[in-house]
Protein backbone atom coordinates (compact mmCIF):
# COMPACT_ATOMS: atom_id res chain seq x y z
CA UNK A 1 0.00 0.00 0.00
CA UNK A 2 3.19 2.51 0.82
CA UNK A 3 4.60 1.71 -3.00
CA UNK A 4 1.13 2.71 -4.40
CA UNK A 5 0.36 5.58 -2.15
CA UNK A 6 4.10 6.89 -3.32
CA UNK A 7 2.92 6.47 -7.00
CA UNK A 8 -0.11 8.20 -6.38
CA UNK A 9 1.26 11.07 -5.10
CA UNK A 10 4.00 11.48 -7.69
CA UNK A 11 1.80 12.10 -10.19
CA UNK A 12 -0.28 14.37 -8.15
CA UNK A 13 3.26 16.22 -7.18
CA UNK A 14 3.44 16.51 -11.40
CA UNK A 15 0.19 17.47 -11.93
CA UNK A 16 0.13 20.18 -9.25
CA UNK A 17 3.46 21.45 -10.58
CA UNK A 18 2.14 21.89 -13.92
CA UNK A 19 -0.83 24.03 -12.45
CA UNK A 20 0.88 25.88 -10.50
CA UNK A 21 3.70 26.94 -13.46
CA UNK A 22 1.16 27.35 -16.33
CA UNK A 23 -1.49 29.28 -13.81
CA UNK A 24 1.28 32.07 -12.72
CA UNK A 25 2.55 31.98 -16.71
CA UNK A 26 6.15 31.14 -15.20
CA UNK A 27 8.54 31.86 -18.12
CA UNK A 28 12.45 31.76 -17.15
CA UNK A 29 14.12 29.61 -19.77
CA UNK A 30 10.98 27.09 -20.40
CA UNK A 31 7.83 29.21 -21.49
CA UNK A 32 5.17 27.60 -19.38
CA UNK A 33 2.77 30.71 -19.99
CA UNK A 34 2.35 28.98 -23.66
CA UNK A 35 0.96 25.71 -21.89
CA UNK A 36 -2.39 24.72 -20.90
CA UNK A 37 -3.24 24.64 -17.45
CA UNK A 38 -4.55 21.13 -15.95
CA UNK A 39 -8.14 22.60 -15.71
CA UNK A 40 -7.77 23.56 -19.08
CA UNK A 41 -6.96 20.18 -20.10
CA UNK A 42 -9.52 18.53 -17.56
CA UNK A 43 -12.11 20.61 -19.78
CA UNK A 44 -11.06 19.63 -22.77
CA UNK A 45 -10.78 16.28 -21.81
CA UNK A 46 -14.50 15.93 -20.43
CA UNK A 47 -16.03 17.86 -23.94
CA UNK A 48 -14.06 15.26 -25.73
CA UNK A 49 -15.53 11.88 -23.77
CA UNK A 50 -18.68 13.27 -24.12
CA UNK A 51 -18.48 13.20 -28.21
CA UNK A 52 -18.40 10.40 -30.55
CA UNK A 53 -15.82 11.43 -32.47
CA UNK A 54 -13.09 10.73 -29.45
CA UNK A 55 -14.35 6.90 -29.15
CA UNK A 56 -14.11 6.36 -33.31
CA UNK A 57 -10.34 7.30 -32.93
CA UNK A 58 -9.69 5.52 -29.64
CA UNK A 59 -11.32 2.20 -31.52
CA UNK A 60 -9.40 2.75 -34.42
CA UNK A 61 -5.69 3.07 -32.98
CA UNK A 62 -6.64 0.32 -30.83
CA UNK A 63 -7.49 -1.89 -34.00
CA UNK A 64 -4.45 -1.08 -35.67
CA UNK A 65 -2.32 -1.55 -32.93
CA UNK A 66 -3.47 -4.94 -31.53
CA UNK A 67 -3.22 -6.22 -35.65
CA UNK A 68 -0.25 -5.55 -36.52
CA UNK A 69 1.41 -6.22 -33.13
CA UNK A 70 0.12 -9.70 -32.72
CA UNK A 71 1.37 -10.16 -36.16
CA UNK A 72 4.38 -8.89 -35.38
CA UNK A 73 4.43 -11.44 -32.11
CA UNK A 74 4.01 -14.67 -33.84
CA UNK A 75 5.89 -13.76 -37.10
CA UNK A 76 8.54 -12.05 -34.90
CA UNK A 77 8.90 -15.03 -32.44
CA UNK A 78 8.98 -17.79 -35.64
CA UNK A 79 11.77 -16.13 -37.59
CA UNK A 80 13.67 -15.58 -34.04
CA UNK A 81 13.61 -19.55 -33.29
CA UNK A 82 14.22 -20.03 -36.76
CA UNK A 83 17.19 -17.78 -37.48
CA UNK A 84 18.85 -18.76 -34.02
CA UNK A 85 18.69 -22.44 -34.54
CA UNK A 86 19.46 -22.90 -38.52
CA UNK A 87 22.13 -21.61 -40.52
CA UNK A 88 20.61 -22.20 -43.77
CA UNK A 89 18.37 -19.37 -42.25
CA UNK A 90 20.71 -17.17 -40.63
CA UNK A 91 22.88 -17.34 -44.10
CA UNK A 92 19.07 -16.59 -46.43
CA UNK A 93 17.42 -14.12 -44.22
CA UNK A 94 20.13 -12.35 -41.87
CA UNK A 95 21.38 -10.10 -43.85
CA UNK A 96 18.09 -8.90 -45.73
CA UNK A 97 16.83 -7.96 -42.07
CA UNK A 98 20.25 -6.68 -40.66
CA UNK A 99 20.22 -4.34 -43.62
CA UNK A 100 16.14 -3.07 -42.93
CA UNK A 101 16.37 -3.90 -39.08
CA UNK A 102 18.18 0.11 -38.29
CA UNK A 103 15.40 2.06 -41.06
CA UNK A 104 13.08 3.53 -38.68
CA UNK A 105 8.99 2.16 -38.89
CA UNK A 106 7.82 5.76 -39.55
CA UNK A 107 10.20 6.32 -42.77
CA UNK A 108 8.68 3.45 -44.28
CA UNK A 109 5.63 5.39 -44.69
CA UNK A 110 5.93 6.12 -48.47
CA UNK A 111 6.74 2.64 -48.84
CA UNK A 112 3.74 1.87 -47.18
CA UNK A 113 1.53 4.37 -48.67
CA UNK A 114 3.08 3.29 -52.32
CA UNK A 115 2.34 -0.48 -51.55
CA UNK A 116 -0.66 -1.17 -50.01
CA UNK A 117 -3.86 0.13 -51.60
CA UNK A 118 -5.56 1.72 -48.35
CA UNK A 119 -4.15 4.07 -45.37
CA UNK A 120 -5.63 1.41 -43.48
CA UNK A 121 -3.60 -1.56 -44.38
CA UNK A 122 -0.41 0.74 -44.89
CA UNK A 123 -0.56 1.64 -40.91
CA UNK A 124 -1.24 -1.40 -39.78
CA UNK A 125 2.30 -2.24 -42.03
CA UNK A 126 4.03 0.70 -39.38
CA UNK A 127 2.57 -0.81 -36.71
CA UNK A 128 3.80 -4.46 -37.53
CA UNK A 129 7.22 -3.51 -38.65
CA UNK A 130 8.13 -1.42 -35.51
CA UNK A 131 6.88 -4.44 -33.17
CA UNK A 132 8.44 -7.11 -35.49
CA UNK A 133 12.05 -6.57 -35.10
CA UNK A 134 12.61 -5.85 -31.03
CA UNK A 135 10.50 -9.20 -31.05
CA UNK A 136 13.27 -11.11 -33.59
CA UNK A 137 15.72 -9.71 -31.71
CA UNK A 138 15.10 -10.98 -28.41
CA UNK A 139 13.72 -14.19 -29.99
CA UNK A 140 16.87 -14.68 -31.43
CA UNK A 141 19.28 -13.59 -28.72
CA UNK A 142 16.87 -16.34 -26.36
CA UNK A 143 17.34 -18.83 -27.87
CA UNK A 144 20.86 -19.20 -28.53
CA UNK A 145 21.30 -18.29 -24.87
CA UNK A 146 19.52 -21.06 -24.03
CA UNK A 147 21.99 -24.41 -21.97
CA UNK A 148 22.59 -27.14 -24.18
CA UNK A 149 22.30 -29.54 -21.79
CA UNK A 150 18.39 -28.96 -22.00
CA UNK A 151 18.33 -30.26 -25.82
CA UNK A 152 20.68 -33.01 -25.03
CA UNK A 153 18.48 -34.30 -22.17
CA UNK A 154 15.50 -34.37 -24.41
CA UNK A 155 17.29 -35.97 -26.84
CA UNK A 156 18.58 -38.72 -24.72
CA UNK A 157 14.91 -39.59 -23.17
CA UNK A 158 14.01 -39.99 -27.23
CA UNK A 159 12.58 -36.20 -27.72
CA UNK A 160 12.25 -35.32 -31.67
CA UNK A 161 12.89 -31.35 -32.90
CA UNK A 162 9.57 -30.54 -32.23
CA UNK A 163 9.47 -31.97 -28.90
CA UNK A 164 13.00 -29.98 -28.27
CA UNK A 165 11.03 -26.74 -29.51
CA UNK A 166 7.77 -27.39 -27.19
CA UNK A 167 9.53 -28.11 -24.35
CA UNK A 168 12.74 -26.18 -24.29
CA UNK A 169 13.26 -23.83 -26.73
CA UNK A 170 9.63 -22.16 -26.31
CA UNK A 171 9.58 -21.98 -22.83
CA UNK A 172 13.45 -21.23 -22.21
CA UNK A 173 12.83 -18.64 -24.48
CA UNK A 174 9.63 -17.19 -22.86
CA UNK A 175 11.52 -14.08 -20.70
CA UNK A 176 13.76 -12.74 -23.41
CA UNK A 177 10.66 -13.32 -25.65
CA UNK A 178 8.22 -11.43 -23.29
CA UNK A 179 10.92 -8.34 -23.21
CA UNK A 180 11.18 -8.29 -26.28
CA UNK A 181 6.92 -7.76 -26.83
CA UNK A 182 7.27 -5.42 -23.94
CA UNK A 183 9.70 -3.35 -26.15
CA UNK A 184 7.48 -3.68 -29.45
CA UNK A 185 4.40 -2.64 -27.75
CA UNK A 186 5.64 0.47 -26.91
CA UNK A 187 7.75 1.82 -30.48
CA UNK A 188 4.17 0.14 -31.82
CA UNK A 189 2.35 2.90 -30.16
CA UNK A 190 4.69 5.68 -31.09
CA UNK A 191 5.06 4.65 -34.82
CA UNK A 192 0.96 4.32 -35.39
CA UNK A 193 0.53 8.07 -33.69
CA UNK A 194 3.52 9.33 -36.28
CA UNK A 195 1.62 7.38 -39.33
CA UNK A 196 -1.62 8.61 -38.20
CA UNK A 197 -0.56 11.72 -37.76
CA UNK A 198 1.16 11.54 -41.64
CA UNK A 199 -1.62 9.45 -43.86
CA UNK A 200 -4.42 8.37 -41.21
CA UNK A 201 -7.70 9.79 -41.27
CA UNK A 202 -9.27 8.68 -37.73
CA UNK A 203 -7.31 8.23 -34.99
CA UNK A 204 -5.86 9.56 -31.96
CA UNK A 205 -2.71 10.87 -33.69
CA UNK A 206 -4.86 12.36 -36.38
CA UNK A 207 -7.00 13.70 -34.17
CA UNK A 208 -4.08 15.30 -31.93
CA UNK A 209 -2.21 16.39 -35.07
CA UNK A 210 -5.54 18.33 -36.37
CA UNK A 211 -5.84 20.06 -33.11
CA UNK A 212 -2.48 21.02 -33.15
CA UNK A 213 -3.27 22.80 -36.69
CA UNK A 214 -6.04 24.87 -35.78
CA UNK A 215 -4.34 25.76 -32.07
CA UNK A 216 -6.23 23.63 -29.70
CA UNK A 217 -3.61 23.20 -27.51
CA UNK A 218 -5.65 21.63 -24.67
CA UNK A 219 -6.98 19.30 -27.11
CA UNK A 220 -3.39 18.09 -27.99
CA UNK A 221 -2.77 17.53 -24.38
CA UNK A 222 -6.00 15.51 -24.36
CA UNK A 223 -4.13 13.46 -27.24
CA UNK A 224 -0.86 13.06 -25.28
CA UNK A 225 -2.72 11.86 -22.55
CA UNK A 226 -5.07 9.57 -24.08
CA UNK A 227 -1.71 8.14 -25.62
CA UNK A 228 0.24 7.81 -22.67
CA UNK A 229 -2.47 6.14 -20.74
CA UNK A 230 -3.29 3.38 -23.69
CA UNK A 231 0.33 2.92 -24.12
CA UNK A 232 0.70 2.18 -20.25
CA UNK A 233 -2.54 -0.09 -20.09
CA UNK A 234 -1.31 -2.31 -23.28
CA UNK A 235 2.35 -2.52 -22.07
CA UNK A 236 1.06 -3.32 -18.46
CA UNK A 237 -1.21 -6.18 -20.23
CA UNK A 238 1.82 -7.27 -22.08
CA UNK A 239 4.05 -7.84 -18.47
CA UNK A 240 0.84 -9.43 -17.05
CA UNK A 241 0.28 -12.32 -19.62
CA UNK A 242 4.09 -12.20 -19.41
CA UNK A 243 4.68 -13.08 -15.56
CA UNK A 244 1.46 -15.17 -15.99
CA UNK A 245 3.08 -17.77 -18.65
CA UNK A 246 6.30 -17.92 -16.55
CA UNK A 247 5.51 -18.27 -13.18
CA UNK A 248 7.75 -21.02 -13.03
CA UNK A 249 10.39 -18.20 -12.53
CA UNK A 250 11.98 -17.47 -9.39
CA UNK A 251 11.23 -13.44 -8.28
CA UNK A 252 12.27 -10.99 -6.36
CA UNK A 253 11.19 -9.32 -4.37
CA UNK A 254 13.24 -6.01 -1.52
CA UNK A 255 13.15 -5.70 1.99
CA UNK A 256 13.86 -2.30 3.84
CA UNK A 257 17.40 -3.47 4.19
CA UNK A 258 17.52 -2.54 0.66
CA UNK A 259 18.54 -6.43 -0.08
CA UNK A 260 16.69 -8.76 -2.73
CA UNK A 261 15.67 -11.86 -2.20
CA UNK A 262 14.14 -14.72 -4.22
CA UNK A 263 10.36 -15.06 -3.66
CA UNK A 264 8.22 -17.76 -4.72
CA UNK A 265 5.42 -17.33 -7.05
CA UNK A 266 3.38 -18.71 -4.56
CA UNK A 267 3.50 -17.94 -0.47
CA UNK A 268 5.13 -21.51 0.67
CA UNK A 269 3.78 -22.60 4.73
CA UNK A 270 6.87 -22.95 6.91
CA UNK A 271 8.23 -26.37 6.99
CA UNK A 272 7.47 -28.67 9.86
CA UNK A 273 10.64 -29.78 11.98
CA UNK A 274 12.20 -32.77 10.71
CA UNK A 275 11.72 -35.57 12.87
CA UNK A 276 14.82 -37.42 14.62
CA UNK A 277 15.70 -40.23 12.57
CA UNK A 278 15.07 -44.15 14.12
CA UNK A 279 17.66 -46.19 13.92
CA UNK A 280 16.70 -49.43 12.23
CA UNK A 281 19.83 -51.78 11.94
CA UNK A 282 21.89 -51.67 9.12
CA UNK A 283 21.21 -50.94 6.03
CA UNK A 284 20.98 -53.71 3.09
CA UNK A 285 23.26 -53.39 0.37
CA UNK A 286 20.41 -52.62 -2.04
CA UNK A 287 18.75 -49.95 -0.60
CA UNK A 288 22.46 -47.88 0.62
CA UNK A 289 23.49 -48.12 -3.20
CA UNK A 290 20.30 -47.16 -4.11
CA UNK A 291 20.97 -44.35 -1.51
CA UNK A 292 23.78 -43.27 -3.30
CA UNK A 293 22.39 -43.03 -6.22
Amino acid sequence: MTRYALRVASVGAALGLWQLLTSLNIDLWLRFSQFPTVADVARAFGDRLAGDDYWTDLTDSLTRIVTGFLLAAVLGVATGVLVARSRLAEDLLGPILEVVRPIPAIALVPVAILLFPSNEQGIVFITFTAAFFPVLVSTRHAVRALPPGWEEAVRTMGGGRWRILGSVVLPGALPGIFGGLSVGIGVSWICVISAEMISGQYGVGYRTWQDYTVVDYPGVFVGMVTIGVLGWATSTAVELLGRRLTRWLPRTSYVPTGRARPKSPRSAAPAPAALPAVPTGPEPEEARDEHLV
